[in-house]
């Protein structure tokens, strides 16, 4: 694959949550054999180690890192964004992959329900405070890992945390609803930057995700879904394809552009999200973790 713009691959640093399993780590191993180096960001530091050490083994290349961030606690995502530009000079792409998913409502430390907080606000304060260095750094990239679960679900203002009438998947396709919502509001924010932001949905994929949470009597379809691997194609592509370097705010369904729904396309709809997760992420303030373009 060749380089983009005019930095090698292998001199190329890129950053993906959620790498300690599922298609966060075979994200993060296709990059890995790519020759660049590699970040891992994961909440736990064993899953994560073990991780490293394998992508290391089956990609043959030692610049593969690890790094502990829990995207349920803004403290934790601002600790990492410190540690990281300390120890970087440069970012070329952050991908914001880590998921989760839950029948019941739980909040996190911030008092924020937890698959909003992780699915979606995490990533939206991560790629607020790496800007800088994604500036430093371009050409370079966002790729935030949606789902096709986006369709059918709103954005419920009066509801965001789902206090009143919860259900998890439903909250669920909100997240991800939101995460392609951020994906067109903040690729038409740094437009002309040489920072690009796109989504990807990675096909229906046998992961850890909901492995618990799936009814018994409908476990046995996991066998019809896709590898990791698989899933991992389409978020690799939009982090090194020269083919896709001048396309952002785009939602992107086996490394082709698609149409998500008609709620993700509204315009006055992502930028009311924008504005409350601008408040609910803290940016801005006074606490200084910088200010949104």
């Amino acid at each position: 694959m060749a380089a983009i713009g005019t930095t090698p691959l292998q001199d190329r640093v890129w950053v993906v949550t959620g790498a300690s399993s599922g298609i966060g780590k075979a994200t993060a191993l296709g990059l890995a054999r790519l020759g660049g180096t590699v970040v891992l960001a994961c909440r736990d530091a064993a899953r994560g180690g073990e991780a490293q050490q394998e992508i290391v083994r089956d990609s043959k290349n030692p610049k593969v890192t690890l790094m502990i961030v829990d995207l349920a606690s803004q403290a934790s995502i601002v600790s990492f964004a410190e540690e990281f530009t300390q120890d970087y000079r440069r970012l070329d792409a952050l991908v914001n992959n880590a998921g989760i998913f839950t029948r019941e409502r739980m909040t996190t430390p911030d008092g924020l329900e937890l698959q909003f907080a992780v699915n979606y606000l995490g990533g939206f304060l991560l790629s607020h405070l790496l800007l800088d260095l994604l500036l430093a750094s371009t050409p370079s990239r966002i790729v935030n890992v949606a789902s096709s679960a986006h369709k059918g679900a709103t954005i419920d203002f009066d509801n965001l945390q789902g206090e009143r009438a919860y259900k998890g998947y439903k909250a669920y396709g909100q997240s991800k609803l939101a995460q392609i919502l951020f994906t067109v509001e903040y690729g038409r924010r740094l437009a002309g930057t040489g920072v690009t932001v796109n989504a990807a949905h990675p096909g229906v994929i046998k992961t850890n995700l909901a492995s618990t949470e799936i009814p018994k009597a409908f476990r046995f379809v996991r066998m019809f879904f896709k590898s990791p691997a698989k899933g991992a194609e389409t978020p690799i592509f939009l982090v090194a394809s020269p083919t896709v370097a001048n396309l952002t705010g785009q939602y992107f369904v086996n490394r082709q552009v698609q149409a998500p729904s008609h709620e993700a396309q509204d315009p006055a709809v992502a930028r009311r999200l924008y504005d409350v997760s601008v408040k609910l992420a803290g940016l801005g303030t006074d606490e200084g973790r910088g200010t949104p373009p």
